[in-house]
């Protein structure tokens, strides 16, 4: 006889394009009779497990799978705020087309997104009002996207704070909680050399594009060279870096009884065009840490 499936709390963790591993997480619990009772994100996480409780995920996926590089750059409408290069305008409305304008009240299963009041240094938990703000909130990496302004307070990326918020999940009344945490231990460099050639031909690509739209702004030559860029690449790993030994602690803090760990050098952070081989990551690494029911 079939056995009852076991309720799961689940926690999906902030890295960027990395995040989409959290669709193959997904989908091998569906397939092997975990039934997911509440979700928790971060950042990447917070999107997923949104349009996941919102019961989308086959239409993001499709849409996610389908994006080249040249659909990605189309979506960054750029901003001259202060507060980071891109308003995220443009992509939460194509959100908002493919899934919906969203109550999260209205949605399958409890849900909450974790956002950052960097003013004050606290957690933001969002678990009401419209879907595609708390998402927003919650995505909004520094010097990338610009913050997010929701109930009076301008809100970044919660992986800033906690990238692996798996607190919010200790309350509920389920038989596990399975965490995902998308800043683990990098695989050896051997084994990444074809990623790491992709991730900086797409780093070109996209500071190509910046310096144009620069350039024709301000009407001035932008020269700067490669090496220069390597800026990004600095920051993007330093940010990394510091997100991994965050969520180690929080981890400690607050252990759930299941952590899958994707590597923190798997892609780079906009790499949203490698969806298919992020999906696939999740699933294997899911069979590789819980028992099958």
């Amino acid at each position: 006889m079939a056995t009852a499936p076991k309720t799961v709390s689940l926690v999906l963790g902030s890295g960027g394009a990395r995040g989409l591993a959290h669709i193959g997480v997904i989908k091998w619990l569906e397939e092997h009779n975990y039934q997911i009772k509440s979700l928790v994100g971060c950042s990447i996480g917070s999107l997923i497990g949104g349009v996941y409780a919102a019961g989308k995920l086959p239409e993001l996926e499709k849409w996610m799978c389908s994006l080249t590089k040249t659909d990605i750059f189309m979506m960054m409408d750029l901003s001259w705020e202060k507060g980071g290069f891109i308003k995220g305008d443009k992509v939460i409305d194509q959100l908002k087309s493919l899934i919906g304008d969203i109550d999260i009240s209205s949605l399958n299963i409890p849900y909450t997104a974790v956002a950052a009041d960097i003013k004050s240094e606290k957690e933001v938990w969002i678990n009401s009002g419209p879907l595609f703000d708390a998402i927003r909130a919650s995505i909004s990496l520094p010097l990338l996207l610009t913050p997010f302004e929701l109930n009076n307070t301008k809100l970044i990326d919660g992986g800033i704070l906690n990238p692996v918020p798996i607190a919010p999940a200790f309350s509920d009344n389920t038989d596990m909680i399975i965490a995902v945490n998308l800043g683990g231990e990098p695989v050896p460099a051997s084994q990444t050399e074809q990623q790491i050639n992709h991730t900086n031909e797409k780093t070109h690509f996209f500071q190509d594009k910046i310096d144009a739209f620069i350039e024709k702004m301000k009407k001035k030559a932008v020269t700067k060279e490669k090496k220069e860029w390597d800026m990004y690449f600095i920051a993007d790993k330093a940010f990394d870096a510091m997100q991994s030994t965050i969520a180690r602690l929080k981890v400690a803090a607050y252990p759930p009884d299941y952590l899958i760990e994707l590597p923190r050098n798997l892609c780079g952070t906009l790499e949203f065009d490698r969806a298919r081989e992020m999906i696939n990551h999740g699933y294997e690494a899911t069979s590789k840490i819980l028992p099958i029911e």
